[in-house]
């Protein structure tokens, strides 16, 4: 039988071949298609990728969609956070997209994100050539600092959950840290996970157990609620950059995009007008949509920073919806973990070419054990990796792609494109400049309450569930 099977392989792998040097020699011309030479051990379809985009852009952050909608206004809200998905959406998009175009003229199968920003800049006009090595590094160093922080923070997360209902059901308290250090264990067996193939099904049980929770959060948001005319349609402009930032931050998920599209068994099914990411995005957005107008609407001026908040404690169908989230948050971890690993590890090789299989496992438990380590050391780190995830997402997910842009196409820049990236670019430096001056006055508030400064937003990676 092994016989036979291993002869069906090689005469399957003698037919791929062909099929590779016939559409290479097509014509009579040399093409090079990147998604054919793409060989990959296990790679994910479209569903399993579409399932994992769904679980990086339904975090926690959504649950504070509704104070998001305090902020803007019912029907403003609406609009807006329409205008926010899309423009998250469309610059990842343009990443990929750029990709792709960048896949034919170096003849590679696949890039990184701090691959896309280097050869982009490399190959692009002359003021961009003697940044391409430091945008490689900058990519390289946002990310692994947004996603190690925010890997920390997730075990800040679901330990503050269990200990809300510990102390609820126990009748006394124990210290965070006890339930953090706790973590460890099954948080190095979940990062044990060796690909995005085998993590799909962890996604899937995520998307469930958030789910759950958000449908529970609805059946108390539905019932009971008042005429639309009680809340404003429209907000303040003082308070629209809260409504902003909160938003952008909740949805973007740039740091997934290029590890998800790179492991896709049909690459070019990523993009196009019903494409993995456009049917994600569109589905993601509808529901933030629902949750910020009908929470808004329930709880009005009483909204708080999670929509958790303003359920009632003792209710058993409260506690189901706030374990169901903590559990999402945990097998999230996994997704977000991959990308610090895919940036130490593909380090690492560059570095060590005797690197194996066993070095890869020890890099996963010392990151795991860093990120709990950190989050026992700082339970209150909440608000700093607030600051950074202000600082590199606006960089990350509008102004780096837009620039890529720039440097791939630069002998095709239309006045329709300068006008279109230099707007979106002003909208990301907004972000920026908003979302640093408000995490700011996070930590201000929580390290000192003297000063008893009021914070525009609360931090979008802990406070929806930590409080």
């Amino acid at each position: 039988m092994s016989k036979m099977k291993e002869a069906q392989d090689n005469k399957l792998r003698t037919f791929k071949n062909q099929e590779k040097s016939e559409v290479a020699h097509l014509n009579g011309i040399d093409y090079f298609d990147p998604f054919l030479e793409r060989n990959l051990e296990h790679p994910t379809t479209n569903g399993e990728t579409l399932t994992h985009l769904l679980k990086a852009s339904l975090g926690t952050g959504i649950l504070a969609m509704p104070l998001a909608f305090q902020c803007s206004g019912l029907i403003t809200g609406v609009f807006a956070t329409v205008f926010v998905s899309f423009v998250c959406t469309y610059c990842s998009y343009l990443l990929v997209k750029c990709a792709h175009t960048l896949y034919r003229r170096t003849k590679v199968s696949s890039m990184s994100y701090a691959d896309v920003a280097e050869v982009a800049f490399a190959n692009g006009p002359a003021w961009s050539r003697k940044f391409s090595s430091l945008t490689r590094q900058s990519v390289l160093w946002l990310l692994f600092v947004t996603y190690f922080g925010t890997c920390s923070v997730y075990t800040v997360i679901i330990a503050s959950n269990f200990e809300q209902l510990f102390t609820y059901h126990m009748g006394y308290e124990l210290n965070l840290r006890y339930f953090i250090g706790m973590l460890l264990i099954p948080l190095i067996l979940l990062s044990y996970v060796p690909n995005l193939k085998y993590l799909a099904p962890v996604s899937m049980v995520a998307n469930l157990l958030m789910a759950t929770g958000l449908g529970i959060t609805f059946y108390y948001t539905l019932g009971g609620m008042p005429n639309i005319t009680e809340r404003p349609a429209v907000g303040t402009f003082d308070t629209f950059p809260t409504f902003f930032c909160l938003t952008v931050f909740a949805m973007e998920a740039i740091g997934v995009v290029m590890p998800l599209e790179n492991n896709m068994k049909t690459p070019r099914n990523f993009l196009g007008v019903f494409g993995v990411l456009n049917v994600g995005m569109g589905g993601v957005t509808i529901v933030y949509i629902l949750l910020g107008f009908f929470g808004y609407l329930k709880y009005g001026e009483e909204t708080k920073s999670s929509i958790t908040l303003n359920l009632p404690t003792e209710d058993v169908a409260a506690q189901v919806a706030k374990i169901c989230i903590s559990l999402a948050v945990f097998c999230t971890y996994g997704l977000q973990f991959f990308v610090c690993l895919e940036i130490t590890w593909t380090k690492i090789e560059e570095n060590f070419k005797k690197a194996t299989i066993f070095h890869n496992y020890v890099l996963r438990t010392v990151l795991v054990t860093a990120s709990v380590v950190i989050a026992v050391a700082v339970p209150t780190i909440g608000p700093f990796i607030g600051l950074i995830g202000a600082f590199c997402f606006s960089l990350l997910g509008i102004v780096v792609p837009l620039f890529i842009e720039f440097a791939t196409y630069w002998d095709e820049v239309t006045v329709w494109m300068t006008i279109k990236n230099v707007l979106l670019i002003a909208v990301g430096v907004l972000a920026l400049v908003f979302g640093t001056a408000n995490s700011i006055a996070d930590i201000i508030a929580a390290y000192d309450p003297a000063q008893a400064v009021k914070c525009a937003i609360n931090s979008t990676l802990t406070q929806p569930i930590a409080e």
